[in-house]
């Protein structure tokens, strides 16, 4: 008999440290006067209004842990059950070793393989994906905990760059189990390679190792070098939709909510008058917790789920755009 991966329990961590937006204007007044104007603009088109800092003595793998500790109480499993880890993330501990065998060691998920998945706000449906695929071809794996997990403001400058205002830390977790029905039904993978070059951070690895010289012009801080056009989600997005819809034999009227990047309010409303869905199918975080990169697929997910939003027997659709760029897409039927 087939198996699909389905989900049974979601969780997240926010951490407590608050920023709002008008302390974030303060610290660029600081740099230039003129830089007000742009926290507003930013406000203004994404509905960010805040965001929320890890303590200073924390790691990535630190957030993960706490929201997959949320998504193993809600599932009602503990971390000895947990047979993989798959972590999501652009921001991690180290270049080396992978951030999930430190999220495996201080969750106390004893049993479980781990490894990480990297390409940013497409991380987390990327590894929905990947864990319904091992599920399905894997007997033996009965728990598979995937986490998205999002630290940039460390990797920022966050008082000298103002780019630094869409950076909030959080995570958000799913346990993904076997089940004889849908669950996972479909997915739709695209990336454009020409945009490596747009937003990064360009020193540090291979490319180019870290120098004394490199650090203190600050080459090894994250930094928006030339801005993606907006077509990237506001026409990437549908057309993920559809590709999605078309491989899982599915029409997009038949779509109970959709989970999307949480960068703009501006592109979700774009993107659902696009493909026809009333915006009460979507859900935004990014007014309560800011964006959270990697992180902020699933927490939406867990907030909407939640509050009620969503439901079992909906039809749910994750859509993550990440830097690079990556995009991915995943249908799930809720149990």
């Amino acid at each position: 008999m087939k198996h699909f991966g389905t989900i049974i329990g979601t969780g997240r961590y926010i951490p407590e440290n608050e920023i709002t937006n008008e302390t974030f204007a303060s610290w660029m007044v600081e740099v230039s006067p003129n830089l007000v104007e742009v926290v507003g603009k930013f406000e203004s088109s994404t509905n960010i209004k805040t965001r929320f800092y890890a303590p200073d003595d924390w790691a990535t793998s630190d957030l993960a842990v706490e929201a997959g500790k949320a998504a193993l109480d809600d599932a009602g499993i503990t971390p000895e059950d947990v047979d993989l880890i798959i972590l999501g993330t652009d921001s991690p501990d180290y270049i080396t070793p992978a951030s999930s065998v430190v999220v495996q060691h201080k969750l106390g998920a004893v049993k479980a393989g781990t490894f990480d998945v990297g390409c940013a706000c497409a991380s987390f449906p990327t590894g929905l994906a990947l864990a319904s695929g091992l599920i399905s071809t894997n007997p033996n794996l009965k728990n598979i905990l995937v986490i998205g997990a999002y630290m940039m403001h460390r990797l920022a400058d966050v008082k000298q760059d103002v780019i630094s205002f869409f950076y909030g830390d959080g995570a958000g977790a799913a346990v993904m189990v076997p089940a004889n029905k849908p669950g996972f039904i479909s997915s739709a993978f695209f990336a454009d390679g020409s945009y490596y070059p747009n937003w990064g951070i360009y020193a540090g690895g291979t490319a180019e190792p870290a120098t004394c010289e490199n650090v203190q012009s600050g080459k090894t801080k994250v930094k928006l070098v030339t801005p993606f056009p907006p077509e990237v989600n506001n026409v990437g997005w549908p057309q993920r939709i559809r590709e999605v819809a078309e491989n899982g034999g599915f029409k997009i009227d038949e779509i109970d909510f959709v989970i999307f990047t949480q960068v703009r309010l501006s592109s979700i409303e774009l993107v659902m008058s696009e493909i026809g869905l009333p915006l009460e199918k979507a859900h935004w975080i990014m007014d309560k917790w800011g964006y959270t990169g990697s992180a902020c697929l699933p927490i939406a997910f867990d907030d909407a789920r939640k509050l009620g939003k969503i439901q079992s027997g909906d039809l749910v659709v994750f859509v993550g755009s990440g830097v690079g760029y990556n995009q991915a897409a995943v249908a799930l039927r809720m149990p």
